[in-house]
């Protein structure tokens, strides 16, 4: 919308509101554009987050941190916990690793290399989906419907590898990533 000043002849264009602040994304990775905006943290913690089935947060799409640690708070129950421990332990395991939330899960990625790992609450546990996860040693339990795809499902009252967890990620942190 363009409006006119006053005092002068200059002619002042304003972005929609949804258009500020709003991250722009690498058409080729679905990567965040380097010095792209991200949400504030103060934005995505005042907004109080819908449960969607299953107990997975819906959370608006976004790239950074921010948005990711949105999404972790709002995941219910021991989830929360659950989220928190493994967004701790994929940042130690690929240091300046990309974040984002889309289709309401976060994803873990390398800056024009794509996304190669999700998060999903569901109503008994958080699936952590490796993208490249056949390639991984050894290869995840969990099987998918995608031929690349493996899943490991973390459950409240199982015990969880966090060394294992930890090898996957950074052996998932080579391989090429997929664009989304």
């Amino acid at each position: 919308m363009a409006k006119k000043t006053s005092n002068t002849s200059a002619t002042v264009v304003e972005k929609p509101a949804a258009k500020r602040g709003a991250a722009k994304a690498n058409a080729a990775t679905g990567l965040p554009s380097k010095g792209a905006a991200t949400v504030s943290k103060g934005a995505a913690a005042r907004a109080k987050p819908t449960l969607l089935a299953g107990g997975n947060p819906q959370i608006a799409k976004g790239y950074g941190d921010a948005p990711v640690q949105a999404y972790i708070a709002a995941m219910p129950d021991w989830k929360c916990d659950v989220g928190r421990r493994l967004d701790a332990l994929v940042v130690r395991a690929v240091p300046g690793v990309h974040k984002a939330v889309k289709w309401n899960s976060p994803l873990y990625g390398i800056d024009g290399e794509g996304w190669f790992l999700g998060l999903h609450c569901f109503t008994k546990y958080v699936k952590v989906a490796f993208f490249r996860g056949m390639s991984l040693h050894p290869v995840p339990p969990g099987a998918s419907k995608s031929r690349e795809t493996r899943y490991l499902h973390i459950r409240e009252d199982e015990q969880f590898d966090e060394a294992q967890f930890t090898a996957w990620v950074r052996q998932a942190s080579q391989l090429p990533g997929e664009r989304m």
